[in-house]
């Protein structure tokens, strides 16, 4: 499939839940991620690769989900992006789906530059130029050698040659049988058993592929006597092993699992890929929980209307008018819209943004905004969300006084004066804090939100707090301490760490959710940016001192609160806040001691920052956000 014209208008929504459905065995998509290369050949920043990569990606999807690969380019506008994605022809057609929507989630890690991705099951790239007859690239093909064996040493030499001779049988079969093979020889005489795989692209004649694997031939048998081996070409795909890791057809229908399903096929851009886990529904699978993770995929995918027209949003939101703009993040602005049926949304116009991704964020705890669904086919990408009506915690908080006569007005005309009791300053605290928990490890990988402060904690009819605005959230894997990254957030809520060496852990977060506790319970904004002003940390941490924490207490309560229990919920606030992130509890331990009345709080040191006047914008009284321009001293 190709084009030579301009980006083509595709009506197919692949950032929603698309509705291929069909019978899926409980087999083994194999979505281990094994190679992956990202590469600017222009050493530049260009947004059109990623709207490119989006318009190549819905016709690639159709073919994937046809023949199980497929091929596309678009040349307008600049840079011209050519895309391949093809499945090992092992794979039964569901696990092919859900092998690619793995890719379309991994991929994305690579914009704005240009990438290939090899998955054990399926394979991705997209590039400046055509690459589909390449066999082999010096330069970028990678090989996998496992460094673990156990082959006895008197058995090396013969195990080498049965890794040798496997090698050249799957090539050799993968030239005459159109691109791919296995091959296998099972263990006598206490000897190894050997096991391999051979993949061509499908854009490769019978000679290309030869020459592909030869050389990934060559390279693979220098890795014995290791368990496990992998070459990865820029056209094949070779592995041996010592476990038989090919799937094997299953004839009949006794031994199948069938359950009918929407398979989630997604295009995971910059700006949606707060979508993988939400919108879309996506879930990671293995052998053991194909059959449990795919019935909670269409139980999730049960809950949202996930795709919405564009021109049903404009008239939603009155054409985006000023009148229903109810917000706006370092994503988007967002907008309150009518649906037809006299339902009411929140709408998020994105905002392109290199840093603005969540991987693997399922947005379904309580604490967490809901994700009802996206438009991707009009002009601009769209999210859209439930809407809160109590807006924002900092409207609440914040109102009295307030500089911004726009608030204001609103505040008047939607009578928004309630004076937020203890019980619900304790409520919302809680709710954000098992929030914060749930991103940091309770989901299953860790998220960093990044810019957690009061217009990001939404409040529903209940005053429920919900946290909003991923736009600056990040993934870190689990076998890393902390992503080191260019400081983005609002000052007076960035932990010291991060402010000054751009070191991110959660313990961000819980520096920013220390810096909120003390602001709803204190009702004063941390205010380390306005000159002649104290902070909250250095008001509270003076109150703690004289042993007068409940002194510190919004005053407009009038004295109605338990005066133990706010003391240790201001003292949590400051355990938060201290200067060293070690000394900084887990989430999942605040929201214990949030929960536990008669736990003991620790004693908290000294927070910093309490001579701040490096970090005072002389230019403004108002809080600003800061995006990689902000101080580097303390």
């Amino acid at each position: 499939m190709k084009s030579n014209g301009a980006s083509p208008s595709i009506a197919l929504p692949l950032l929603a839940l698309s509705s291929y459905f069909f019978y899926i065995a409980a087999s083994d998509p194999r979505i281990t991620r094994v190679g992956l290369l990202c590469d600017n050949p222009y050493n530049i920043f260009n947004r059109n690769v990623v709207s490119n990569f989006r318009a190549i990606m819905r016709e690639i999807s159709e073919s994937v989900t046809d023949q199980r690969w497929g091929n596309y380019f678009v040349t307008s506008p600049p840079p011209t992006v050519y895309g391949l994605a093809q499945c090992h022809s092992d794979l039964v057609k569901a696990d092919c789906l859900l092998c690619f929507a793995e890719s379309l989630a991994v991929i994305p890690r690579c914009f704005p530059n240009f990438g290939r991705l090899y998955l054990d099951g399926c394979f991705l790239r997209y590039e400046s130029y055509n690459f589909y007859n390449e066999t082999t690239d010096p330069t970028h093909d990678m090989l996998n050698c496992s460094s673990n064996s156990t082959v006895p040493a008197e058995r090396v030499a013969e195990f080498s040659d049965r890794v040798d001779r496997v090698l050249r049988n799957v090539s050799a079969s993968a030239v005459q049988k159109g691109g791919f093979a296995v091959a296998g020889e099972d263990g006598i005489g206490g000897a190894a058993r050997v096991y391999a795989l051979a993949q061509c692209w499908s854009t490769l004649d019978a000679g290309s592929c030869r020459v592909c694997l030869e050389n990934a031939t060559s390279k693979v048998r220098s890795c014995a006597p290791g368990e496990e081996a992998r070459a990865m070409n820029a056209g094949c795909f070779l592995r041996y092993s010592t476990t038989k890791f090919y799937s094997v057809p299953v004839s009949g229908g006794s031994s199948r699992v069938h359950i009918t399903i929407a398979i989630a096929s997604s295009t995971a851009t910059v700006t949606l890929l707060v979508l993988i886990g939400a919108c879309i529904g996506y879930k990671k699978y293995n052998k053991k929980q194909v059959h449990n993770s795919l019935m909670q995929l269409l139980a999730s995918g049960s809950k949202f209307r996930l795709y919405f027209k564009y021109e049903m949003l404009e008239k939603a939101t009155n054409f985006f008018h000023d009148s229903r703009k109810v917000g706006q993040g370092g994503g988007g602005s967002v907008y309150k819209g009518i649906l037809p049926d006299g339902k009411v949304i929140a709408v998020k116009r994105l905002v392109f943004n290199t840093q603005q991704w969540a991987d693997d964020l399922f947005n379904e705890h309580k604490n967490l905004v809901q994700l009802m669904g996206c438009s991707i086919e009009g002009p601009e990408s769209l999210l859209i969300y439930e809407y809160l009506p109590n807006r924002s915690l900092d409207l609440v908080l914040f109102v009295r006084g307030h500089p911004d006569k726009r608030i204001e007005s609103f505040v008047a005309a939607n009578n928004a004066t309630h004076i937020l009791t203890w019980e619900e300053r304790l409520h919302i605290i809680t709710g954000t804090a098992e929030g914060l928990a749930y991103l940091h490890g309770g989901c299953g990988v860790k998220i960093i939100h990044r810019d957690i402060k009061a217009s990001n904690i939404l409040l529903d009819e209940n005053l429920t707090a919900k946290i909003a605005d991923f736009g600056l959230a990040r993934y870190i894997a689990s076998n890393k301490s902390h992503h080191s990254t260019g400081i983005a957030g609002t000052i007076g809520y960035m932990a010291p760490e991060y402010l000054v060496r751009g070191q991110l852990t959660e313990r961000a977060d819980v520096y920013a959710f220390g810096v909120l506790v003390l602001e709803i319970l204190s009702g004063r904004k941390n205010s380390i940016y306005t000159s002649g002003s104290s902070s909250v940390l250095q008001l509270v941490w003076k109150r703690y001192k004289s042993n007068n924490l409940a002194a510190c207490i919004d005053p407009t309560l009038q004295g109605e609160f338990p005066v133990l229990e706010a003391s240790n919920v201001l003292q949590i606030g400051l355990l938060c806040t201290q200067a060293s992130m070690e000394l900084r509890p887990p989430m999942s331990g605040v929201v214990e001691m949030l929960q536990d009345k008669d736990r003991v709080v620790p004693q908290p040191k000294q927070p910093p920052f309490l001579n701040a006047s490096v970090l005072i914008d002389k230019s403004s009284s108002r809080s600003r956000t800061c995006t990689h321009g902000c101080p580097t001293s303390s």
